[in-house]
């Protein structure tokens, strides 16, 4: 169930897929693809004003542990278990650090082989959870492309990464 990124990288990597519940870079499949990148930095900038505004508070009035605190820790273990869950692929590719000459990116299948560009392999997302359980059978990762263009269709029996 691990998966290589091998070729013309500077390093071999492996992925393992089972592990990456428990990564906080982890996102949510449903909802991945209908994001945008405004609204991202939007909800960044509305994150930052409602710490600042709770850490005022707390200077003034001091601390207060909220009784939601079970309720949204219930409600997190609950979602690990039924999400469907994919990683972003560019942090690994970076750190397998492809050759200066290498231009192709090729994903190894039992079903045949898909090349793509080199740039367009930084925007691929794994899937590696589908209703909450490994993707055992057919997995394990699915992948998307970044535009979401195989969305009903992704690569699935998943072997290795070629970096060319």
């Amino acid at each position: 169930m691990v998966i290589v990124i091998k070729g013309n990288v500077k390093f071999t990597i492996t992925l393992d897929p089972s592990v990456w519940i428990f990564d906080d870079r982890k996102v949510d499949v449903h909802t991945y693809f209908t994001r945008h990148p405004q609204i991202e930095q939007q909800e960044d900038i509305d994150d930052i004003q409602k710490i600042s505004a709770y850490w005022d508070r707390e200077i003034q009035e001091g601390a207060v542990s909220p009784p939601t605190l079970q309720t949204e820790k219930q409600f997190e273990k609950e979602k690990i278990l039924t999400g469907t869950f994919g990683m972003p692929f560019a942090p690994f590719l970076r750190n397998a650090e492809p050759n200066e000459n290498a231009t192709r990116f090729t994903i190894v299948t039992e079903n045949g082989d898909t090349t793509i560009p080199l740039a367009d392999a930084y925007e691929l997302l794994l899937c590696f959870a589908k209703d909450g359980k490994p993707l055992k059978e057919d997995g394990p990762v699915h992948i998307y492309f970044g535009d979401g263009s195989n969305r009903d269709n992704p690569i699935t029996h998943v072997r290795a990464f070629i970096v060319e």
